[in-house]
């Protein structure tokens, strides 16, 4: 038996959800994949698969064995393609989905840089904050803030967010520096929607606790209420990659650090065990070279 080609027999009937279909996907008659699986399952001594005439279920040794394939298959095809990628120039059409604001921010500005350094790639660039399926939408590759929870899906780190609290200098000097989260109360803080409106959360001894604030000030926007931090109307709490430029150069400060909650990893996501073409690769590592920045701030 082709231990190789029986676990893309597997891949594909799970994936296209009978064998009669996988059949067809890989080009293979109906027969000759029952009697791929049955040896597969013969040489594992397990039971795959729970077959009846209308539907097919992962057993939970298949479950295991398909993540195992999935990686194996992955790998092989990502060492072809690095080797096929040295005589292949990028081309073709990219499709990129991000958060909006973050998609904003960093995505697009490092996508115009990849595009001129790549002019033979046309791309689409997807701006939306739900989970889009890569698969369903055709979607090449996507940057997501939160834990990968989709095992059919390759993750590559670029790095970590947090919940920040910041003002202006001026804000500083006019209503004081707080130490402790709670000294907010009677403080002038800008409530939007990424912030939290009237509570803000924050850590203090491995535990987490909300600390209601208010304000003058309510907007819908992230971007507007940083405006408006910069601009010395109050404390206001952002992602740190929101006001990373304005902490950078000083024109807000870093408050509250010691209270900040666990950072949020972001990865750049792409769909597993799939032949990847020059564009998707080359952009990957393009990525994650355009976000290093993102790597300083640590995982805790």
């Amino acid at each position: 038996m082709d231990k190789l080609r029986a676990m893309q027999t597997f891949v594909a009937i799970v994936d296209q959800g009978s064998l009669s279909a996988a059949a067809r996907v890989l080009d293979s008659s109906l027969p000759a994949v029952v009697r791929t699986l049955a040896a597969l399952e013969t040489s594992l001594d397990v039971r795959l698969l729970n077959r009846t005439t209308r539907r097919i279920a992962l057993t939970e040794e298949g479950r295991t064995y398909l993540d195992t394939c999935r990686q194996i298959l992955g790998e092989l095809q990502e060492a072809e393609a690095r080797l096929a990628a040295r005589h292949e120039a990028p081309s073709g059409t990219l499709v990129v989905t991000a958060p909006v604001l973050f998609g904003q921010l960093h995505v697009a500005p490092a996508l115009y840089r990849f595009l001129r350094a790549y002019p033979a790639v046309k791309c689409r660039l997807l701006l939306n904050d739900r989970v889009v399926n890569l698969w369903e939408e055709g979607i090449d590759v996507g940057i997501r803030i939160s834990p990968l929870d989709d095992s059919t899906l390759v993750a590559q780190s670029l790095g970590a967010i947090r919940r920040v609290v910041v003002a202006s200098p001026a804000c500083l000097a006019e209503q004081g520096e707080v130490t402790h989260p709670r000294e907010l109360a009677g403080k002038n803080c800008i409530r939007s929607h990424g912030g939290g409106f009237g509570q803000w959360r924050f850590w203090e001894g491995g535990r987490e606790f909300v600390v209601p604030v208010d304000g003058n000030l309510e907007v819908s926007h992230g971007l507007t209420a940083v405006d408006a931090c910069l601009d010395g109307m109050g404390y206001g709490c952002f992602l740190s990659y929101q006001v990373a430029a304005p902490m950078a150069d000083g024109r807000l400060v870093r408050v509250l650090k010691n209270y900040e909650g666990p950072a949020r990893p972001v990865n750049i996501v792409y769909p597993h065990a799939r032949l990847l073409p020059s564009r998707t690769r080359v952009f990957v590592e393009w990525m994650k070279r355009e976000l290093r920045e993102l790597r300083d701030v640590p995982m805790r």
